[in-house]
């Protein structure tokens, strides 16, 4: 099955660029998802247990390197990017 998640990170610090930029460089590292990045989100698309994983995985690498930081998601079932 797969899923589109919107995710927003708002990083609880002053240097909050280097954060945000780091996660979305590495979600863009798995060749099995669809990112697209725009001002306000980031968007992913793949198959939901992968996703999952992925979002598990680099959260975890995210508070580990800078700490607190808020990841507001939307899930919705299916791939809703441009190019399905």
């Amino acid at each position: 099955m797969d899923v589109s998640v919107e995710v927003s990170m708002y990083p609880l610090k002053d240097e909050y660029i280097p954060a945000i930029q780091s996660f979305i460089d590495r979600v863009n590292t798995y060749p099995e998802l669809h990112v697209l990045t725009n001002t306000m989100s980031t968007q992913l698309f793949g198959e939901f247990d992968f996703l999952m994983d992925v979002m598990r995985d680099e959260m975890r690498r995210s508070y580990e390197k800078f700490g607190r930081a808020i990841f507001v998601c939307k899930f919705i079932q299916g791939d809703l990017s441009p190019s399905a």
